[in-house]
């Protein structure tokens, strides 16, 4: 009995699948990888604050022009509103000529009607964060915005604390947050615009809130008013809407990527005067 089961023991063993590894360096491993991205990003080029559609198109962008970006996410989760299109649907939709973005990243989509394009949100999502990925962009997710770091007059980093943090009773525990510098921030965290709501609150900038929805309307001026809107901060995606109190466009996407693309342009150029 004893050899037949030393045969089986041997039998498993040839037809072993995985090798064997400690779980002490599972730990250890993700540990380092994580606090590798945290010290190497902690000094940025450019902190996105948001991984919807607009923060992951200017994060992409910027990143393969050669700029060290960084994403504080506050979801477990990448890509924002764009897994879905409206009412728990998830195709999503663009307008001309937005399908160009699409075609960029490789997405099938179809044509509905003139000038209008579907596709499974899923897909179109998982390709823009995986390409951002590939550009080398870093993330932290889990991670919520808590407030600006300011010097003479202008943004130079976020305050962040771990997302988990913002739903203990606060006469139970007080965890401090930490600081990330960068040259630009960018507040693409869509309807909340943190990083606007908190310059706002101080007097220091106006946010007038959404206006009913007008798809023509919203999705020209989102990517109009696009911009700097404080010293160091500039806004994309839906908080540029909500910023400067204009439609809403629903659930199409368009605007968002050429919000993002925009705020790359901005910010790279930004960044040029700051080095000169």
């Amino acid at each position: 009995m004893n050899t037949l089961m030393q045969e089986a023991t041997v039998a498993e063993k040839s037809t072993k699948i995985f090798t064997d590894v400690r779980e002490v360096e599972i730990t250890r491993a993700i540990a380092n990888e994580f606090h590798e991205v945290l010290i190497d990003r902690a000094d940025s080029d450019v902190i996105v604050i948001g991984a919807g559609p607009a923060g992951l198109t200017a994060s992409r962008e910027l990143s393969n022009r050669g700029f060290k970006v960084l994403v504080i996410e506050q979801n477990n989760y990448l890509g924002g509103g764009y897994w879905l299109g409206g009412y728990m649907m998830n195709p999503v939709t663009v307008r001309e000529p937005a399908q160009k973005f699409w075609d960029e990243l490789g997405i099938p989509y179809k044509k509905v009607s003139e000038g209008l394009y579907i596709t499974p949100g899923p897909h179109a999502v998982s390709k823009l964060i995986a390409a951002t990925c590939d550009a080398g962009v870093k993330f932290l997710n889990l991670t919520k915005f808590d407030d600006l770091i300011m010097k003479n007059g202008r943004v130079i980093g976020v305050v962040v604390n771990w997302m988990p943090v913002s739903a203990l009773p606060r006469n139970i525990t007080c965890v401090d947050p930490i600081a990330l510098e960068a040259k630009i921030v960018i507040d693409a965290s869509g309807h909340d615009s943190v990083a606007v709501k908190r310059l706002m609150d101080r007097g220091l900038v106006k946010w007038k809130g959404m206006n009913p929805m007008n798809v023509n309307e919203g999705e020209e001026y989102v990517v109009h008013k696009t911009g700097e809107v404080f010293p160091g901060l500039i806004a994309a995606g839906m908080s540029v809407t909500e910023t400067h109190g204009l439609a809403r466009m629903g659930p199409t996407f368009g605007s968002m990527l050429f919000s993002g693309k925009k705020a790359a342009d901005i910010t790279a150029e930004k960044i040029k005067e700051l080095e000169r």
